[in-house]
């Protein structure tokens, strides 16, 4: 089966209701960082503050995702997902209100963390569902899953282009508490959609649903770190990205800015699908670290937004192939009833090393500038880079246990799910 193929039999699979669905769901997420650093940080004139407000939601959001995955294996993703939309757009609101209303940064960062707790991961999720969505296909269903995980790569990637570039743009024509307001509306909107479709059923019956054997590995841990480096370059980089664009007077342009990382990095997780199945995922990520550092360097010379933007990118073609890696190696290394708590899980992972990255990025921007939060890009790409090489057998030897073990009963012979 072709990738093309597969692409489009995952879509009369799955329905463009739910596509479209599982997209604008997941952009609350993608804009709520952003939108807390700015407005944080024009209500109290500090990024340190504002870092740490963006940073303790990204914690507090990896803290509560993997109880929230596993509370959907168990039960099924439709009430966790919809009381969490409810909630999440709830505490945007009010952390709007309070910055509007001067409210002091101790308490700006306590909600900030609230409102990460409550949001939920419809990214991660989304990915759950394609296996029961794909059942019943027989030989065909590793290569749709597959095909399906790059996509969920690049339409992760595609949301955070669009998320940070959607709150610059209502960041310049309103405030940045307009672009929480935004965030807000469409939590509301499309992540109740995302719980009450069809779909979201499947999750709550059948092998997925029972949650057995052990999540947490050699393996997976690997995986977690893998995946947390990731983060500190997204929260590294998007700090950065943020001082320079005050600096150079256009405080608003930091979204578009940041969102051009999005752009290349959609187009290449597309374009995952199209690898040869013989390469395994493992050397996917390892090639892939070596194209972040690759990439990334050219972030410590620049001095300008025009070069800024052509540097994010470029550096944009290898995120998307990486974590298209990592997560699909998470798939599959775990068992079938522990999938949402592992994707929540390497997403959590994503968060904590935001938190890590704005943070740290953010307190050397305030003495150092704009270099020095890019600095901790390039050097976690090191990091990315010594993790995937040296734990290639640890990994590869997982996903030939995982393929050794036995299916869960009534897993390939469950009907494929066409969901209008």
């Amino acid at each position: 089966m072709s990738a093309l193929s597969a692409y489009a039999r995952l879509f009369r699979l799955a329905g463009p209701a739910y596509v479209l669905v599982a997209f604008l769901g997941r952009l609350p997420m993608a804009m709520a960082q952003l939108g807390t650093l700015l407005l944080v940080s024009t209500a109290t004139g500090t990024y340190g503050l504002g870092g740490l407000a963006a940073g303790a939601l990204a914690v507090a959001n990896a803290v509560g995702a993997p109880v929230a995955g596993g509370l959907a294996d168990r039960f099924g993703q439709r009430p966790v997902v919809l009381v969490q939309s409810v909630a999440g757009a709830a505490s945007l609101a009010a952390l709007t209100l309070l910055a509007h209303a001067d409210a002091g940064g101790a308490v700006l960062v306590v909600v900030a963390a609230v409102t990460g707790l409550a949001l939920p991961q419809v990214g991660p999720l989304a990915r759950v569902r394609w296996r029961p969505i794909t059942s019943g296909t027989g030989p065909e269903q590793r290569r749709l899953v597959d095909a399906a995980f790059s996509y969920e790569g690049a339409v992760d990637e595609a949301s955070f282009a669009i998320g940070p570039a959607l709150v610059g743009v209502v960041a310049v024509w309103l405030s940045p508490a307009g672009a929480l307001v935004t965030a807000a509306v469409l939590l509301a909107v499309f992540g109740t959609a995302f719980a009450l479709h069809p779909t979201a059923r499947r999750t709550a019956t059948g092998p997925h649903a029972r949650p057995t054997g052990r999540l947490l590995t050699g393996a997976f841990a690997v995986l977690v770190v893998a995946q947390a480096a990731v983060g500190v370059l997204f929260g590294a980089t998007q700090t950065g990205t943020t001082v320079l664009a005050t600096q150079a007077g256009q405080p608003g342009l930091a979204g578009l800015i940041h969102a051009v990382l999005g752009v290349g990095s959609a187009a290449a997780g597309i374009g995952t699908a199209f690898i040869p199945a013989q390469i395994g995922h493992e050397r996917r990520v390892l090639a892939a670290a070596c194209a972040l550092v690759a990439l990334s360097w050219p972030l410590l010379l620049v001095d300008s937004l025009p070069a800024l933007t052509a540097a994010v990118a470029v550096l944009g073609f290898a995120v998307a192939p990486y974590m298209i890696g990592v997560f699909s190696l998470g798939e599959r290394v775990v068992p079938a009833g522990r999938t949402g708590a592992a994707m929540t899980a390497l997403a959590s992972a994503t968060g904590v090393g935001y938190a890590l990255g704005s943070s740290v990025a953010g307190r050397l921007a305030d003495v150092s500038g704009h270099t020095a939060a890019f600095a901790v890009t390039v050097t976690t790409t090191a990091v990315a880079l010594l993790v995937a090489a040296t734990q290639q057998r640890r990994l590869r030897s997982a996903v030939r246990a995982a393929a050794d073990a036995p299916e869960p009963a009534g897993d390939a012979a469950a009907p494929a799910v066409v969901a209008g």
